[in-house]
């Protein structure tokens, strides 16, 4: 039995120091000689429960194994049998809970590094050129549309294309990729990444019609002209505030004004694209997910002298990933934990100036099973601050569930559907990924896609 190594191999990263200069990619990524290292750690276990644990189904011992003996050809091969997107699953995606959190390994010592191991074949493919592309089978002659081009649209339109079937994405917006060009930065999602790995779906005949505003353009119904089914993954671009006074002064922003003005409108490249954004001061960010450390990093790069997160509950139970954490604390962000604001102020311009929050404390838990946090009478404080962005989740936008007939839908918007078919209550008609789960991760959505394709091609070949 070879020796067992209890911890990953680490992976070169940028400095702290350094990389809060500048929007480059934060981790480097393995060389071959990293990831043959670490592919080497894994049991290669009969069962492989990281298997069970990956919602889109991918063989990783079998990608590993093939790492291990150098074959990175034979590695990319098994990868994208089941996944179009291995770059973007590499780096966004929360293996700690998934596929991680299942291996064995990681009982005692730390699980392999699957993640990574998905980012470095990948970019070993890119790298190389020799990127194959399988043969289809004969067209079925059968059309469906996709509405939304984030994780879960791409997802079914990579399935149904690779099935025979004639797939057309319709994307509102300018570029196509959804929440991985809009809301995802760039130091931890690199665009050009997002435009190869959706340029690799093109080459296997995926059609993408941006600019097309379903619900306005055209609606669902009006779809079924020209396609046999439709597929909506419009995600949840609806941001949430809280109502307090004061919040829609000058200067507060939603995460996704945020983000999207930094990442699709490019501002981040000032002054090549002069996108106005505020740039530094003390900037506030609520929350404590994925999005408000993207926020609160993104702040730091633009040019923050003072980046905080405010968070209701502790450090134990902030919902983003570890890494996100860890690579804010290591950037020198503020972490403001058990506090909730109450009320902005401003000046005699009506720019915000001030914070006022609340001190909190754990109690009983709540639906989530996290301790809910409960105020502390007469703790008022104010924070000076310059900039807020809020950052406490999202919800579909009713652009299409609106002008869509027949369709069920549930709290805050969201399309009901069969869990196990994607199916919707409209004929023909399925759904997936936070349009339907609110606002989630991007694994999550693609294996959403997944399931949803295999009802779509078996509505398409027998009309049930």
């Amino acid at each position: 039995m070879p020796k067992i190594i209890p911890k990953k191999t680490p992976m070169p990263e940028q400095s702290p120091k350094k990389r809060i200069e500048n929007f480059d990619e934060v981790p480097y990524g393995y060389s071959e000689e990293l990831a043959i290292a670490e592919a080497n750690r894994c049991l290669q276990c009969k069962n492989s429960p990281c298997v069970a644990g990956c919602p889109v189904e991918i063989d990783i011992p079998g990608f590993i194994k093939k790492i291990a003996e150098g074959d990175f050809e034979g590695s990319i091969r098994i990868m994208k049998d089941k996944n179009l997107l291995p770059a973007i699953c590499g780096r966004v995606c929360p293996q700690e809970e998934q596929c991680e959190k299942a291996c064995v390994l990681g009982k005692k010592f730390e699980p392999v590094a699957i993640g990574r191991l998905e980012r470095f074949i990948a970019d070993w493919e890119a790298k190389s050129g020799n990127i194959e592309i399988p043969e289809l089978p004969p067209s079925t002659g059968r059309k469906v549309a996709i509405v939304g081009s984030g994780p879960a649209g791409l997802t079914v339109a990579g399935d149904l294309v690779k099935l025979g079937h004639k797939v057309t994405v319709f994307e509102a917006l300018h570029e196509p990729g959804g929440v991985l060009v809009y809301g995802i930065p760039e130091f931890r999602l690199p665009k050009e990444i997002v435009t190869r790995e959706i340029g690799y779906l093109k080459k296997l005949g995926v059609e993408i019609v941006t600019s097309f505003i379903i619900g306005r353009t055209k609606t669902v119904d009006e779809l079924f002209d020209d396609y046999d089914a439709v597929f909506i993954g419009t995600g949840a671009g609806l941001p949430w505030f809280m109502f307090l006074p004061g919040e829609n002064l000058k200067g507060i922003y939603s995460a996704n004004e945020f983000l999207t003005r930094s990442n699709l409108m490019k501002a981040y490249r000032f002054p090549e694209y002069d996108t106005p954004i505020m740039r530094g001061g003390r900037v506030a960010t609520i929350g404590g997910g994925n999005v408000a450390m993207d926020s609160a990093r993104t702040a730091l790069r633009l040019g923050a002298t003072e980046s905080i997160v405010i968070y209701r509950r502790s450090r134990k139970q902030i919902p983003a990933r570890n890494e996100e954490i860890e690579h804010a604390e290591e950037e020198g962000i503020r972490f403001q934990f058990l506090t909730n604001p109450v009320a902005y102020h401003a000046n005699d311009d009506g720019w915000v100036t001030d914070i006022e929050c609340i001190r909190m404390k754990l109690g009983e838990p709540d639906s989530s099973g996290r301790s809910r946090p409960v105020p502390i009478e007469g703790s008022n404080f104010l924070i000076p601050i310059d900039t807020v962005v809020v950052a406490i989740g999202n919800s579909p936008n009713p652009l299409v569930t609106s002008t869509t007939s027949g369709l069920e839908t549930g709290r805050n918007g969201t399309i009901i559907v069969d869990p196990e078919t994607g199916r919707t209550s409209k004929k023909g008609v399925f759904a997936g990924g936070d349009i339907v789960t609110g606002a989630a991760t991007v694994i999550l959505a693609m294996g959403a896609g997944r399931i949803a394709a295999r009802s779509i091609d078996k509505f398409l070949r027998t009309g049930k």
